[in-house]
């Protein structure tokens, strides 16, 4: 199995004063992952909005990728996500699972691919 997780949209579905310092709840959400990766032999990549700190990129490692979106703004992710996606489904992934609540991005990805919330997904690394 493999994931595409929507990074922003993930640790910021819960008003937990992520906004305060995003580059803190970056490590956090990433942190939890990562600890959820290391009993799980799925494949995890998360795109982040933003640059992603020094602090969250060396989480990274074994299943678990991190990326920076490849240009900045708002959902700057999602276009490198239905990239991915798309590469994915060409290459015949159908184990492939995009992590998001963002309705926009899920009428972006190619027919086939299974969405998860962000709420379920939370769930299911306890975070």
């Amino acid at each position: 199995m493999r994931w595409l997780v929507d990074g922003n949209n993930v640790f910021g579905a819960r008003p937990d004063g992520w906004w305060n310092d995003r580059p803190a709840a970056m490590a956090r959400f990433t942190q939890r992952v990562a600890e959820w990766c290391r009993t799980h032999t799925d494949d995890v990549t998360i795109v982040f909005d933003q640059p992603v700190p020094e602090r969250v990129l060396i989480l990274a490692g074994g299943n678990l990728s991190i990326i920076p979106a490849s240009r900045r703004g708002r959902n700057a992710a999602d276009d490198d996500i239905v990239r991915l996606a798309e590469e994915a489904s060409r290459e015949g992934g159908g184990d492939l699972t995009v992590v998001t609540s963002d309705k926009g991005l899920r009428a972006r990805l190619p027919t086939g691919v299974d969405v998860v919330g962000a709420g379920r997904f939370r769930e299911l690394v306890r975070y």
